[in-house]
């Protein structure tokens, strides 16, 4: 039995807010359970200097979690004056996840910057980042489309991300932390709506897993994002 009550492949509950920041041209609140992140998404008509003249835009992502997001109030890394290498992982994941579904070419020479805040923390908060993410972004172009029409959508299809793990022997979707913190196998699925597989994290942190198990465990992101999918359109209107 997980300690939740839940079913070996039922998500947490999902609730995708957009629209919460009237300031940026995108924004959406995501909620996986207890956790709960703020995504915003801000463009310039700029890119970085290295992809000047080529045409192409860029999108990136930073991702921060507040003092008390979690049971026991974390310090600022702000304060401490360096970002965490688990925090420098974590961003980089969340915007090669966002470019891997971004045309950077229909995109034009514009840079998106995607800020991700965990407001409360009880495991997955990179997946729901990434999947409150795609919000976001969809969310701004859409702006930017209404008022200078993309010749071609930037955004041709949806990402979603979600954990899998074994949990006392059984493999389970969507790991709060409870069963995280205690997982034999714990993972993360990056996953597109065609059905397609952008990055898999996993990892044993007991015994080695067999092909079996990791198959079994992307069955279950694949359950798991459907829904998410699902919530994105909803969001997004479409």
């Amino acid at each position: 039995m997980r300690p939740s009550g839940r079913a070996p492949d039922m998500m947490r509950p999902v609730e995708i807010i957009p629209h919460v920041n009237p300031h940026a041209e995108g924004s959406a609140l995501v909620k996986f359970g207890m956790t709960h992140v703020l995504v915003t998404a801000s463009v310039e008509e700029r890119v970085p200097p290295w992809l000047r003249g080529r045409g192409e835009g860029w999108v990136t992502a930073e991702y921060g979690m507040l003092p008390r997001a979690t049971h026991t109030r974390g310090e600022r890394e702000a304060a401490r004056g360096k970002q965490s290498g688990r925090t420098q992982e974590i961003q980089r994941l969340i915007g090669r996840s966002l470019r891997a579904v971004t045309d950077l070419a229909a995109l034009g020479e514009r840079q998106v910057t995607l800020d991700c805040d965990v407001l409360q923390a009880d495991g997955g908060t990179r997946t729901a980042a990434i999947s409150g993410a795609w919000v976001a972004l969809r969310l701004a172009l859409d702006r930017i489309h209404g008022q200078t029409p993309f010749a071609q959508d930037p955004l041709p299809r949806a990402v979603a991300a979600v954990s899998c793990g074994v949990f006392e022997g059984t493999p389970v979707l969507d790991l709060d932390y409870a069963e995280d913190s205690a997982a034999m196998t714990d993972g993360n699925f990056v996953l597109t709506s065609d059905d397609r597989v952008v990055e898999v994290q996993a990892t044993a942190e007991k015994d080695p897993f067999d092909e079996e198990t990791l198959l079994r465990l992307l069955r279950l992101a694949r359950i798991g994002c459907a829904e998410i999918f699902a919530h994105q359109r909803k969001a997004v209107g479409r």
